[in-house]
């Protein structure tokens, strides 16, 4: 007598269970933002379902290719916030905050997690009971069958599926997590190029300025005799070479600034609302760089890939000893059936009740397929989390190196060689003042102390960008992949002067 209680405590606890299962208001929102907690810039926020669905979710039928307009205005709730800070220059934490807030592709990425959600819960739900009927005839009776059915597999097997696809959902939860990193990360680069690029337009145009006054100073003296044909064309192709990397500047400057603009979702007035810094940041000192000596055992414990794939394998682990007997006994089922038969002649009514239990006969599979691929998906996840493992490892040794390299070179040029060129400037103009050396000499100088500019100023956003792939590799996902710097536009050395071509 006690097992029939207990029978029903448990289907109750079962019917619970699936009672329970629901989609997340938030689109599971909220758990990526607890991923990627202490990892974007204070004041970063996630755009709700009703952002990401932007004003024309709720349009009629047929207007759904308004949604396509890059022209159509932002949702009122977060555009005011956008517009805020456009209305000052945008420094890199605030391009993370309006990228992850308006980005069109991480919206989509979101809407995905909150249908695999929705996807869960319709998994998790019960298969509806099937109901048969039936009416047989003869010459003697007539005969009555109702029977409802329930696969109880599913019913049997829905704690474990439960937690399976939390499980699962959690390591969605991560991986879209990451793609929010991988954003950020992103934002972070395009403002560095964009600023560092509009830096080295500035350099240009000043080098272009010195190149054109020699030009005419050059066209002037030969006029008068005072100067060769061969003199005046040297200084002709100095201003001619400042001319072509002046325009290659712009463009690079141009394609920046559009990279950034796409990367942040804006378009129209928003895009043309777009101010930057004049100057990147400045170099941090030396004992406030990273350490080295943990990086491995950050990007272990803190990378989400990681914790992923160690979610991916425990989930696996855990359905293996069920996968023979999910083979074995998936399409078990119980059944109760009523069967009413009426004889024609006397009218005399017979009812029959009974419970029916259909098991399938392992006859021609045992469910050793079934385990083996269970198995072997077991070793496929493990090999995983080894790989990615080892990868971060890797990644951590080498971007840190990359970093501490990086920031000994902007050091060394801010530290030594802009002062240097500096220098030089100086006892050029003194000397042109003394009337030591000539113009020519003058501007020459000139173009080098650009250069040095120029090089410093490239070295400083490849500071930048080496701590932006770093910070991804300890506490994010790879970053290998990722955009990387854009080819240098800066001056180069071959920049032809009076003294050779």
């Amino acid at each position: 007598m006690t097992r029939l209680p207990a029978l029903t405590g448990a289907l109750c606890t079962v019917l619970i269970l699936a009672g329970c299962t629901s989609v997340a208001p938030d689109g599971l929102r909220s758990d990526v933002a607890r991923h990627t907690q202490g990892r974007l810039p204070a004041g970063t926020e996630l755009p709700s379902p009703a952002t990401a669905a932007g004003p024309q979710a709720d349009a009629p039928a047929g207007t759904a290719t308004a949604a396509l307009d890059p022209a159509s205005p932002h949702p009122a709730h977060h555009a005011a916030q956008v517009d805020a800070w456009l209305a000052q220059p945008v420094d890199a934490d605030t391009a993370v905050r309006i990228a992850v807030l308006n980005n069109p592709g991480l919206q989509a990425q979101l809407a995905q997690l909150a249908a695999q959600d929705a996807a869960r819960a319709q998994s998790l739900t019960l298969i509806n009971p099937s109901l048969t009927l039936g009416r047989f005839t003869n010459a003697h009776e007539r005969e009555l069958e109702r029977e409802i059915g329930l696969g109880i597999v599913d019913l049997i097997t829905l704690p474990w599926r439960a937690r399976w696809q939390g499980w699962q959902m959690e390591r969605a939860t991560l991986e879209t997590a990451q793609a929010v990193l991988r954003l950020a990360a992103d934002a972070r680069r395009a403002w560095l190029n964009a600023v560092a690029a509009q830096q080295t337009l500035q350099a240009h145009a000043r080098l272009h300025d010195a190149a054109v006054a020699g030009g005419e100073l050059a066209r002037r003296m030969a006029a008068v005799g005072n100067f060769s044909q061969l003199q005046q064309a040297r200084e002709l192709r100095v201003q001619q070479d400042a001319a072509a990397q002046l325009a290659r500047a712009r463009l690079a400057a141009a394609l920046a600034r559009e990279d950034l603009t796409r990367t942040l979702g804006l378009w129209g007035p928003q895009a043309m609302a777009l101010r930057l810094p004049a100057q990147l940041p400045p170099l941090p000192r030396a004992e406030d760089l990273r350490p080295g000596d943990a990086a491995e055992a950050t990007a272990l414990r803190e990378r989400l890939d990681v914790r992923a794939l160690r979610r991916d394998l425990d989930t696996t682990a855990d359905r293996l000893g069920v996968a023979r007997v999910g083979a074995l006994f998936g399409d078990m089922g119980l059944s109760h059936s009523r069967n009413t038969s009426t004889e024609r002649d006397s009218g005399h009514r017979e009812q029959t009740r009974g419970w029916e239990l259909t098991l399938p006969l392992p006859l021609f599979d045992w469910g050793g397929s079934a385990s083996a691929a269970a198995r072997a998906e077991l070793d496929r996840s493990a090999a995983r989390l080894r790989d990615t493992a080892l990868r971060a490892r890797s990644e951590a040794r080498s971007h840190w190196l990359r970093y501490r390299t990086a920031w000994d070179l902007a050091h060394q040029q801010h530290a030594e060689v802009l002062p240097t060129a500096q220098f030089m400037q100086d006892e050029a103009v003194l000397r042109y003042n003394g009337m030591f050396i000539s113009t020519w000499d003058l501007l020459a100088q000139a173009r080098s102390t650009t250069l040095a500019v120029a090089q410093a100023t490239d070295a400083v956003r490849d500071f930048w960008l080496a701590e932006v792939d770093l910070q991804l590799a300890l506490t994010g996902t790879s970053p290998d992949g990722a955009a990387s710097a854009p080819r240098d536009v800066a001056l180069t050395t071959s920049t032809p002067t009076r003294e050779g071509h």
